[in-house]
């Protein structure tokens, strides 16, 4: 008897049926480079049917991409997320590196779950049992997972307007839909960590032989900026963005020495802002205690490149290595593995109310400007002179 051909793309990790799209395909940018189909693996008819349905989305997506032309939109949500991700007008070509990467695993996650329903099919009630799916424990997990359900929210209403760009029928709809739908929120996180702790933080960070993640922390706390504005992200090669900075097919992007002037003033504009608001990160390192008894560690001829370097490679950390010192450190002085490296910037300014400082004051310090068009040379001194009020109040706070 001929043995029955094996469905297209269809592997097996040890009895584990998965789904693989091509080389060729993973290499012109298919988001959806795997699919495990355990839950078939007793169902032949079925596994073949899903093969062979992943496989034509794959060649689908691939001949609107090489066509330069929208893929057909037939409808379902599938071919709305295919619009999305293919035609060049999209938004989502526009996204960050870092921001496109989470949305390529929501939009993944989407194709499975929902992918072939046609969207004038669906109502809020579907919704509504698609974000108790979404929201499930991890398996071996007991919380709800409500911000990936979010997320995955976020995406598709992403995705949907897009389609009510293009006029694909159905998106106007269901975009009213999901606005109508209020949906679980998340509890506040309510982590702020004294002076005190900060200052064990960075000895821990010293004593397991990483002093710039020591002088990261005192930045972030004192400053109140965000982890990656101190630390800087790595980018595929390919990015436009220039840097100086290459590592095994990436880039970094980040603060150097240079941007720190001879008055010891830091000007960064973080990527965050860069191509929207284009509000700079401004700190008087000066004002700074701890932030000056971390500089004082580093001598003159150390000072080049990339503010934030790992001892071990000479390269700016990589966010898995950051996130492990982090967690050593937590684990040397005690903390909940609960707290997060980023809640450094939320101490910094709650410790700054805590002072007196104004919230005007802390508003400027955070970036959160009300009026983006204020002149570039204004808003520097202003941020500048906030920061040196409040790291005032801060320092004298801390002696009391």
């Amino acid at each position: 008897m001929e043995k029955e051909e094996r469905p297209p793309g269809l592997r097996y990790n040890g009895k584990r049926p998965v789904w693989r799209a091509s080389k060729s395909a993973i290499a012109e940018g298919y988001p959806l480079k795997s699919v495990h189909l355990t839950s078939l693996a007793d169902n032949p008819v079925q596994l073949r049917q899903r093969c062979e349905r992943l496989q034509a989305e794959m060649l689908s997506w691939l001949k609107g991409k090489r066509s330069n032309i929208d893929p057909q939109f037939d409808g379902t949500f599938r071919s709305l997320f295919d619009l999305y991700q293919v035609d060049k007008e999209s938004p989502y070509h526009k996204l960050k590196r870092s921001s496109r990467v989470p949305y390529d695993v929501y939009l993944r996650m989407m194709r499975t779950n929902i992918g072939e329903r046609l969207i004038n099919a669906c109502d809020g009630r579907d919704v509504k049992r698609w974000f108790a799916v979404w929201s499930e424990p991890a398996e071996g997990k007991t919380k709800r997972q409500v911000a990936k359900a979010r997320m995955a929210i976020y995406v598709l209403k992403a995705a949907l307007s897009f389609g009510i760009l293009c006029r694909k029928p159905g998106c106007v709809e269901f975009r009213a839909v999901l606005d109508a739908i209020r949906f679980e929120t998340l509890r506040p996180r309510d982590v702020a960590l004294p002076a005190d702790v900060v200052v064990k933080a960075r000895a821990a960070a010293h004593a397991a032989a990483h002093p710039r993640a020591a002088l990261c922390y005192a930045i972030q706390f004192e400053g109140a900026v965000r982890q990656w504005d101190v630390t800087g992200q790595w980018f595929p090669i390919a990015d436009s963005q220039p840097s100086a900075v290459h590592d095994h097919g990436t880039k970094w992007i980040g603060p150097t020495w240079a941007n720190i002037d001879e008055n010891l003033i830091l000007r960064w504009t973080p990527t965050k802002t860069e191509f929207t608001t284009g509000l700079p990160v401004v700190i008087d390192l000066a004002a700074c205690p701890m932030v000056m008894e971390e500089l004082a560690l580093i001598p003159e001829a150390e000072r080049v490149g990339p503010l934030i370097v790992n001892p071990k490679t000479g390269f700016p950390y990589r966010n898995d290595k950051f996130h492990d010192v982090w967690c050593d450190v937590k684990e040397a002085i005690g903390l909940s593995a609960k707290v997060w490296s980023r809640d450094l910037r939320k101490s910094g300014s709650t410790e700054a109310r805590a002072a007196g400082a104004p919230l005007d004051d802390v508003k400027k310090l955070m970036g959160h400007a009300e009026n983006s068009d204020t002149a570039a040379k204004v808003y520097d001194l202003a941020v500048l002179e906030a920061h040196r009020r409040i790291a005032a109040a801060r320092v004298a706070s801390r002696k009391k």
